[in-house]
């Protein structure tokens, strides 16, 4: 669903804006919080109830970013509100807490209009993140959203310099937009989200963004003997589908391919789930919906190196067409698998798009990204992704993007010593671990089992079960799908390749 918000550089001075919130940023400090130089009242001397600092004192501000107070002032046309809102320190992780902060306090404006806090391009661009993605909202309701519920029309960030900041602006924009489509991807009921439905979301994607695009129905997996997907899907009325979607700028520096989980409805198969651990199951496809995302927005961030994007789709259904327990897979890549756990399926999908990519791509670079283990959610909870990696300088890489992105990952081992657990008595490998001496060590045996189908190419696995569901609206996320990671690859793909 489009953003209800819209951003814009104003040249001038706040006193002058006509907006119904009017927005003063507020640094902290050492010895406690100060308004910003050049800023400092925005030219409202005259309508404020008291002197900043004793307005500091009695709302007992800090300054921490995301702080907020407001109050109603007289103007020429009548009351308005004004808000203090805290900045930290007005680094680029501080704008988009107070970004996402001030978008929902502002909730029911027409405008809002924000004094620059002076910071550089790259904090204009978090901001805009904040800004945004706390506006963001998914509904199915038939009624109008309540006045008060509304996202402010529009945000003015208003300054001398103001102008300057229309690119980076704009940036953050195209970074949260490409969040919020893999959000409504994500949130949309799997009674509509089968894996032909998302192909056709795909094909769209791709004409509006320049991509080329194939599809393989069920009848051409069987030919081009994608034996996991098919497998996975086989329980399903709704029969699976891999869509592959080619982004080629002139010159390309390397060819990069991402890798999406897409089970666009997990009941976990023969291997059933209790009830309210499928509650959350629609969002399982969320890989794909963030794959397809960032390749819709690499000609919007200046990407030069060429990506293809793979999204493995199936419903992992139950009937008597399903995978049992036991049964033997030859994947894509010709390697056997046999499944314990009809549950750990997402795997399963992985291994065939990895091994696809490996055989057919040519790729420089692998990465997949999947809600792939409650362990990983148990070791790091749910604010940070867990990352495991072939090779030291992606994984830096693609960490220090997270750390930009406030979607922070911590790289995982790929422990050699459990290495074992992968092993099948009657196949190469099983789809869940085997050796119960090691413990419950899930999210690596996964890992460890995807890694076996990439070669010798660099590849980083972004295992995101924890932080790609949000429970609460809070900050940047809303309830439901999260689409934890987007910025981040969008932002390591947008200077790869880069001196």
């Amino acid at each position: 669903m489009p953003f209800a918000t819209q951003i814009h550089p104003v040249a001038g001075n706040l006193a002058d804006s006509t907006a119904d919130l009017l927005v003063l940023p507020v640094l902290a400090g050492d010895d406690g919080p100060t308004a910003v130089d050049g800023v400092a009242d925005g030219g409202l001397t005259q309508v404020l109830p008291a002197a900043l600092r004793d307005l500091f004192t009695h709302y007992s501000l800090t300054g921490k970013a995301g702080e907020l107070v407001q109050f109603p002032v007289a103007r020429d046309r009548g009351l308005v509100r004004l808000a203090l809102l805290g900045v930290g320190s007005g680094s680029p992780d501080d704008l988009r807490k107070a970004g996402a902060a001030l978008a929902r306090s502002a909730r029911g404006s027409g405008a809002v209009a924000l004094a620059w806090p002076g910071s550089g391009e790259a904090a204009a661009v978090a901001f805009a993140e904040g800004v945004l993605l706390a506006s963001y909202t998914f509904t199915l309701r038939t009624g109008e959203t309540p006045r008060a519920k509304r996202p402010a029309a529009t945000v003015e960030v208003v300054g001398a310099g103001a102008a300057d900041l229309a690119d980076a602006l704009r940036r953050g924009g195209d970074l949260a937009s490409a969040t919020a489509l893999a959000r409504d991807l994500i949130n949309t009921p799997s009674l509509t989200k089968d894996p032909e439905w998302m192909a056709g979301r795909a094909r769209e994607v791709a004409a509006e963004s320049g991509l080329d695009v194939r599809v393989w129905d069920d009848k051409e997996l069987t030919e081009d003997g994608f034996g996991a997907i098919l497998a996975v899907g086989q329980g399903s009325a709704r029969p699976p589908r891999l869509v592959q979607l080619s982004y080629t700028p002139e010159n390309p520096t390397a060819h990069v391919v991402l890798v999406g989980k897409g089970i666009t409805f997990d009941t976990g198969g023969l291997s059933l789930k209790p009830n309210d651990n499928m509650k959350l199951m629609k969002t399982d496809m969320s890989g794909s919906a963030i794959v397809l995302a960032v390749l819709s927005a690499l000609r919007a961030v200046g990407a030069r190196v060429r990506v293809t994007g793979l999204l493995p789709l199936a419903e992992n259904a139950f009937s008597g067409d399903a995978t049992r327990i036991g049964d033997v897979l030859t994947t894509y890549s010709g390697k056997t698998v046999e499944v314990l756990n009809t549950d750990a399926e997402g795997r399963l999908v992985l291994a065939d798009a990895l091994g696809y990519a490996v055989a057919e791509l040519g790729p420089d670079v692998i990465v997949d990204v999947a809600t792939l283990t409650g362990a990983a959610k148990v070791a790091l909870g749910t604010g940070i992704g867990a990352l495991y990696s072939t090779d030291d300088t992606v994984a830096a890489e693609i960490e220090r993007a997270g750390t930009e992105s406030a979607e922070p990952l911590w790289r995982m081992p790929l422990t050699e010593e459990y290495v074992e657990t992968t092993h099948s008595r009657v196949a190469d490998l099983a789809n869940i671990g085997t050796r119960k001496e090691f413990g419950p060590a899930g999210a690596t045996d996964a890992a460890l089992f995807l890694r076996e189908f990439v070669g010798d190419v660099p590849w980083a696995h972004l295992d995101i079960a924890g932080p790609g569901r949000s429970m609460k609206e809070d900050g940047l996320l809303s309830k439901g799908g999260t689409a934890f990671s987007t910025r981040t690859l969008l932002r390591w793909l947008g200077r790869f390749g880069r001196p």
